[in-house]
């Protein structure tokens, strides 16, 4: 039996399970982080995390503007942190730590099979998407989205 919720219900009680030290687990909707995370496929792992050891690269679920997102922090200045989705190779947001949710621990693909955020292959695959001009970026991402390769992403 599949049930729906509201976002902001949906949120609230993950915010609670992250506040009481435990980790949540939830199937990603949207193609903001494609292609390393997949909409509608993948499982995110939400770990509970100290927002002042955020380092540019973790992939952090925050509040902004009203609703959840789970985005890549670029950089951080002080408690003020710009983060951008994977697939949004243009568009960014702002939050502080005060916002910051939780950390993305894992990814649980299909298969079962779950890939940890700080596994070397990880890391490998962040930093190569990351690195790529914008300009490649653009044009891999509207090949996913034409032939529905690989791609997909997390709009949290």
């Amino acid at each position: 039996m599949t049930m729906q919720i509201d976002n902001r219900t949906f949120f609230a009680t993950i915010e609670t399970i992250l506040a009481r030290g435990e980790t949540a687990e939830f199937r990603l909707r949207g193609n903001s982080m494609r292609p390393l995370l997949r909409d509608g496929r993948d499982t995110v792992i939400i770990a509970p995390c100290d927002p002042q050891r955020a380092a540019p690269g973790d992939v952090l679920l925050c509040r902004h503007r009203g609703r959840h997102i789970l985005h890549r922090l670029v950089r951080r200045e002080g408690d003020r942190l710009l983060l951008a989705g994977d697939g949004n190779y243009r568009v960014t947001e702002r939050c502080t730590t005060a916002d910051v949710v939780g950390r993305l621990d894992a990814v649980r693909r299909p298969s079962g099979r779950v890939v940890r955020c700080d596994s070397r292959s990880w890391r490998l695959r962040s930093r190569c998407w990351t690195a790529l001009p914008a300009l490649l970026r653009r044009l891999v991402l509207g090949i996913l989205r034409r032939f529905g390769g690989t791609g997909a992403g997390s709009r949290a």
